[in-house]
């Protein structure tokens, strides 16, 4: 039975809670969720910090594989490839992100970041798979 994933991630991601992340969905091993860019979130050049967008692709995919991870199991991220191909200074992020393969200890996975319907970021990650230890 697949990990829920709280919609309203207050206290549940205190990093996601600290950028404004909020998931809009978690289920069948995709995700969605946004931040509403707001001038703590910018760099010295006035556009959103490349860890913004960082942080939205890793969480998003968090919430991917949680919707297909079993009660006692865990997932850790073990590498992100991230490509920034617009700058955004204002507006809606919007993260959307798909498991693409998912094996009993790696999935890999994708996640597009759009600002207002324009893609400003692409990501795929490699995740490891593992079950918790009691104790």
């Amino acid at each position: 039975m697949p990990k829920d994933v709280p919609t309203d991630m207050s206290g549940f991601n205190p990093f996601g809670d600290l950028i404004g992340l909020q998931f809009i969905k978690c289920e069948g091993g995709q995700s969605r969720c946004t931040v509403e860019v707001q001038p703590g979130l910018l760099n010295p050049h006035g556009v959103v910090h490349g860890g913004v967008l960082y942080s939205m692709a890793d969480t998003g995919m968090g919430g991917a594989m949680y919707t297909v991870m079993e009660k006692d199991e865990l997932c850790a991220t073990i590498e992100i490839k991230i490509v920034y191909f617009k700058a955004v200074r204002s507006g809606t992020l919007v993260c959307d992100t798909r498991i693409i393969s998912r094996g009993k200890r790696v999935a890999a996975l994708e996640s597009e970041i759009t600002n207002d319907g324009r893609l400003v970021a692409k990501a795929s990650g490699t995740y490891s798979v593992f079950r918790a230890k009691e104790g």
